[in-house]
């Protein structure tokens, strides 16, 4: 016997690769993704690519829009509270706000997971989120991506990336070139948090106060992770009928940079905005962590929503109409400011 076959054979699942549970995984999301499909999906996951043929009959100059984002550090509550069903959903609804501030209706959505040791039932549970938030958002789930890299990731860990595609024909594209002083701005209701500034958050939650996940906060009338863990709310459904309603000059989806950060993106040179915080109801999950961390008025605006998770900027005339609308559709709605003259500051006042 020759010293190589002394030597112990060294296979991929030995080096921290499991093949097999990789393709248990890919059996058990199958059914989930074919559950987001319609006749413009042409081919089934396990391809090398997804297909899709979007009908565009009723578009005439078509435009597509496309965004990627993660869920940031809101995983790492996954990891503590073991409830992974729901981190899905929350990363297809971030993404897809992203895209329907410029009007853009989803078309399709592909994930990435990268795992240290990759467990088929945890990766089932996430991607059934996913599945479950392209339903409600309208998009199929045609492809994705799974990676086991041991040497990258602490064990129970893993990292989540989308992308989404979307279209909108070329002369209904919202960019807030419209915008002008006198405008108003509408704010439409968050769940809490939603998927920012979640490391300040559980520092505050899990360091300064002490928690753990469980613990049941009084203020809040639950324990903290479910305070923390509500779904990033998809506002797809109530934006789109009013797209084909009214001349909606810009929205902004509220995510990392608070009000004041998101806003100013949309407004064109020489304009500004003025927020009222007194002028929408503060969750209590924001109360909370002010309180707790003690935490600066404009550090918590910089870095949640703060009650506010989109932005309508639309004709002072309109608004009512809009409004109305809205709340037909079970939607909760504020006038939180208006635009004015300005070098694209956002302005909070009480």
């Amino acid at each position: 016997m020759n010293d190589r076959e002394k030597r112990t054979k060294l296979t991929y699942a030995a080096s921290g690769v499991d093949v097999k549970a990789g393709e248990e995984a890919v059996e058990r999301i199958k059914q989930l993704a074919a559950s987001t499909f319609d006749s413009q999906v042409l081919t089934g996951l396990g391809s090398f690519g997804g297909f899709f043929k979007p009908e565009m009959s009723e578009l005439k100059e078509p435009v597509l829009i496309s965004s990627t984002d993660s869920v940031g550090t809101k995983l790492k509550l996954a990891f503590m509270t073991g409830i992974h069903n729901t981190i899905g959903e929350d990363l297809v609804n971030h993404c897809v706000n992203d895209i329907l501030v410029h009007g853009a209706r989803g078309l399709f959505f592909l994930d990435y997971i990268g795992v240290g040791k990759l467990k088929p039932e945890t990766v089932a549970e996430v991607v059934e989120g996913v599945a479950r938030g392209c339903r409600s958002c309208g998009v199929a789930l045609v492809g994705g991506e799974m990676a086991e890299l041991p040497d990258f990731y602490q064990p129970g860990e893993y990292d989540l990336v989308g992308f989404v595609v979307g279209v909108v024909d070329q002369s209904r594209i919202v960019n807030g070139s419209a915008i002008k002083a006198g405008d108003v701005c509408i704010g439409l209701v968050s769940t809490g948090p939603h998927t920012n500034g979640y490391t300040l958050a559980r520092k505050v939650a899990f360091e300064i106060a002490g928690l753990k996940p469980n613990d049941r906060v009084d203020e809040l009338g639950m324990t903290i992770a479910e305070a923390l863990m509500k779904v990033h709310r998809c506002y797809a459904p109530v934006i789109h009928p009013l797209l084909q309603k009214f001349d909606i000059h810009g929205m902004a989806h509220v995510t990392g940079g608070g009000i004041p950060g998101n806003l100013k993106r949309v407004l064109t040179d020489g304009l500004g905005a003025v927020i009222k915080k007194s002028a929408w109801p503060v969750l209590p999950i924001f109360r909370y962590l002010e309180s707790a961390g003690n935490i600066e008025p404009d550090d918590m605006y910089s870095a949640f929503n703060m009650g506010i998770g989109y932005i309508l900027v639309v004709d002072i005339s309109q608004a009512d109409k809009i409004q109305a609308e809205l709340a037909g559709l079970g939607e909760e709605s504020y006038i939180i400011g208006h635009i004015e003259k300005g070098d694209k500051t956002v302005k909070l006042v009480d």
